[in-house]
């Protein structure tokens, strides 16, 4: 048997539900051979309210991690925490010579508990240097707002909106995860083809324990696509698979919860509906 092999290019969540362990969890559930490029360390301080020590990786370092994974022959990657525009430079560069299609760009922007945009003078290197290599775009509502230009995102409409924006800065697919701030009675979030827009809906699910959601979501579109899916269906999937997994979200402490990123193989799934806008 062989393996499709994916690539996350991002930073370690030292406390295990996001980030590259978040990514590899996801990866292996769907069938792949993961890899990684570590980005940066992210730590926890339980003295502190488990504030977030954000510690980047020397560019020598990841110079010579992309050279190692791009030489195996990737199927399929995704970026994650890119901490310094020189990251956010480097992998661009190494994605655009790479020559690889199925790319998939989480602009991660803060951290899971944390209000503000944790690196806003990369925002528009992300616009530079990931998206016109991306063949999938994945922001929530704040990381919409920023990449768009228009702030906060509050309704659907806001989403489309800000879609066709993102759209234009040479991404071929725009995903916006809507999360607890939209106003929706359902978990909402917007794929924008560069034509239509389809908005895929499951049922909310009262709980705190979702770390690791946006991240999970984006290694599962990563995985699908590696697989032979079609964007849409990859995306269909993924949020499938993360929706269960945040059903089967578990108490980690008492900072934080994770998904579970085996909830898909171990439950009924969640339900998920497609609406063409």
């Amino acid at each position: 048997m062989t393996l499709k092999k994916t690539l996350t290019i991002a930073g370690s969540d030292t406390s295990g539900g996001a980030g590259i362990q978040a990514d590899l969890k996801t990866f292996q559930e769907h069938g792949t051979y993961g890899m990684n490029a570590l980005t940066v360390i992210v730590t926890m301080d339980p003295e502190n309210g488990w504030s977030h020590g954000i510690h980047p990786i020397a560019l020598d370092t990841l110079d010579a991690q992309l050279k190692t994974a791009f030489s195996t022959g990737i199927d399929a990657l995704k970026t994650g925490m890119l901490p310094t525009v020189d990251i956010i430079e480097m992998a661009g560069k190494a994605i655009a010579d790479s020559g690889i299609k199925d790319v998939v760009i989480d602009p991660v922007m803060a951290c899971k508990g944390e209000n503000e945009v944790l690196f806003p003078e990369n925002v528009d290197a992300m616009i530079k240097h990931l998206l016109p290599n991306a063949k999938v775009v994945t922001p929530n509502l704040v990381e919409a707002g920023q990449l768009s230009g228009q702030g906060a995102l509050q309704t659907v409409e806001d989403m489309q909106a800000a879609a066709e924006k993102i759209h234009a800065h040479g991404v071929e697919f725009v995903v916006i995860k809507g999360g607890k701030q939209l106003k929706h009675e359902k978990a909402a979030d917007l794929l924008f083809d560069g034509e239509a827009h389809y908005l895929l809906t499951s049922d909310k699910t009262d709980t705190t324990y979702n770390h690791g959601a946006g991240c999970t979501f984006a290694a599962a579109i990563t995985a699908n696509l590696a697989n032979g899916q079609s964007v849409k269906d990859a995306v269909l999937n993924a949020k499938t698979f993360v929706a269960t997994a945040i059903q089967h979200g578990w108490k980690l402490n008492e900072y934080v919860g994770p998904v579970m990123h085996g909830a898909a193989s171990k439950f009924t799934k969640a339900e998920v509906e497609v609406t063409k806008l």
